[in-house]
């Protein structure tokens, strides 16, 4: 396990230097000029010159770069350019909340995927399985902002059991919390849950076609001890390895998720700091979903070698 983690190391690290570069270097092609939003649309020559002075942006890019990084290093974010405040402290308020949602999120992913593969892949009657097929389908095929509306309409409106936006934190008002947050992790995790169960389902056959369990189910085991001791756990890595790359799939979705049901969390920072400019931000969260995504794969690789020793013995 230490050899492979001192294998990934490197090539994760080359990874979030090249996303800081391609950040930056986008973040400066995109039309617009903080120092004009700043100074407003009336401000003359000499204010637009000042205010690029005081944020730094006459320094040439090379130089601005390297003082970007050498701030992520020692922790010191900086001022944001136009929102206010201190870059840490708007990343931090909402990094809770996208974190809570996308934890909910994933366990409904990890549930509903989990139950759609098994029951795919062990169903004995055809109807059965194309009706886990049809909700596969119609999950991928629906967009998340068509599902929100149509979760809000159901829940919200129609039969007035959940509310239909906003957050109360879990850790201030549990009950009231959990209320707030069904309905955006459903919708955000409905792809990513029709992905990993198509893919459990898949898994799952082939391993019960493996001459193993072929032998275990001649022996007379039972069924459901052949699924859960045999089947499943040879199953299981690829998909863990998918279940690392879906993650990663809903950080990035949480963004629109956040903005259908008004969940004040980094996809709201990113759509403001995206409107006005405010690059200290955008770099900052954007190479921050980078590593958050490149660190779960990592741990996933990590725990496929758990689970085949195969990984383990090379």
């Amino acid at each position: 396990m230490r050899g492979l983690l001192l294998r990934k190391l490197p090539s994760a690290l080359l990874v979030l230097f090249a996303a800081s570069v391609l950040v930056f270097g986008v973040l400066r092609l995109v039309p617009g000029d903080p120092a004009a939003v700043l100074a407003g649309p009336d401000a003359g020559p000499e204010v637009l010159a000042a205010v690029r002075a005081r944020l730094g942006l006459d320094d040439p890019l090379p130089v601005q770069y390297l003082d970007w990084i050498g701030g992520l290093l020692t922790g010191d974010l900086g001022p944001s350019y136009v929102i206010g405040g201190e870059t840490a402290d708007l990343i931090t308020d909402g990094l809770g909340a996208t974190t809570e949602l996308t934890l909910g999120a994933l366990l409904f992913a990890v549930l509903i995927g989990g139950t759609l593969g098994i029951l795919g892949a062990t169903a004995r009657r055809p109807w059965t399985r194309g009706a886990v097929r049809s909700l596969t389908t119609a999950a991928l095929a629906v967009p998340p902002y068509v599902s929100g509306v149509l979760l809000v309409l159901l829940f919200a409106v129609l039969l007035g059991v959940l509310p239909p936006g906003g957050r109360v934190p879990l850790l201030t008002a549990p009950d009231l919390g959990v209320q707030y947050l069904l309905l955006p992790a459903l919708c955000l995790a409905l792809p990513s849950a029709a992905v990993l169960g198509r893919y459990l389902e898949d898994s799952l056959r082939r391993a019960l076609a493996e001459d193993h369990v072929r032998t275990a189910t001649a022996a007379g085991i039972a069924p459901r001890r052949i699924l859960w001791r045999h089947a499943l756990p040879h199953a299981l890595p690829p998909v863990v390895t998918l279940l690392g790359i879906q993650t990663g799939h809903l950080l990035g979705g949480a963004v629109l998720v956040e903005a259908i049901f008004a969940w004040p969390g980094l996809g709201q920072l990113a759509e403001q700091a995206l409107v006005r400019r405010d690059y200290p931000v955008v770099q900052d969260l954007l190479l921050l979903l980078v590593a958050v995504f490149v660190l779960v794969q990592l741990l996933s690789d990590l725990v496929h070698a758990r689970l085949d020793p195969r990984i383990r013995w090379e």
